[in-house]
């Protein structure tokens, strides 16, 4: 079992890179070359830099995920891909993407996307709080206590 991280823009990175490394599991995150760190990273942590073009990091995740791994992402593209392929699939706000959710919050975006193309304004996400890491936090120890 591998731990992936779409990991541009993921706000639990600390959080996945602790509980893995507790539980003995290691973790690649996966980043554009923009965000591009000298900072080393924990053992047992690898970072894995792609071009910065638009889904670039989705691509490499789902060409490197077999199923059973775990993928963390806010990206229901990269989702319900993961979701095909097998892989658990976990959003930082501490849910877990599922065959029967997926559709659902699919059409969503997608109808938010002509809503603004149309020129109307849609309400962005809701800011990321203290009670969704800790969300976050319960639902991935649950999930990787799984495998151990």
């Amino acid at each position: 079992m591998q731990i992936y991280v779409d990991a541009d823009a993921c706000p639990v990175k600390d959080i996945i890179i602790a509980e893995a490394r507790a539980a003995g599991f290691s973790v690649i995150l996966v980043t554009s070359f923009s965000h591009f760190s000298t900072m080393e990273q924990p053992s047992g942590v690898e970072t894995i830099y792609v071009d910065s073009g638009a889904d670039a990091a989705d691509y490499r995740i789902m060409k490197l995920a077999q199923s059973g791994d775990i993928i963390v992402t806010q990206d229901y593209g990269l989702a319900s891909l993961g979701l095909a392929k097998g892989c658990l699939v976990l959003h930082h706000k501490g849910f877990t993407y599922t065959n029967e959710n997926i559709d659902q919050l699919l059409q969503t975006r997608y109808l938010s996307a002509m809503e603004r193309k149309s020129g109307k304004r849609t309400k962005g996400p809701k800011p990321f709080t203290q009670e969704d890491r800790e969300k976050f936090r319960k639902l991935f120890k649950q999930v990787i206590s799984r495998y151990i």
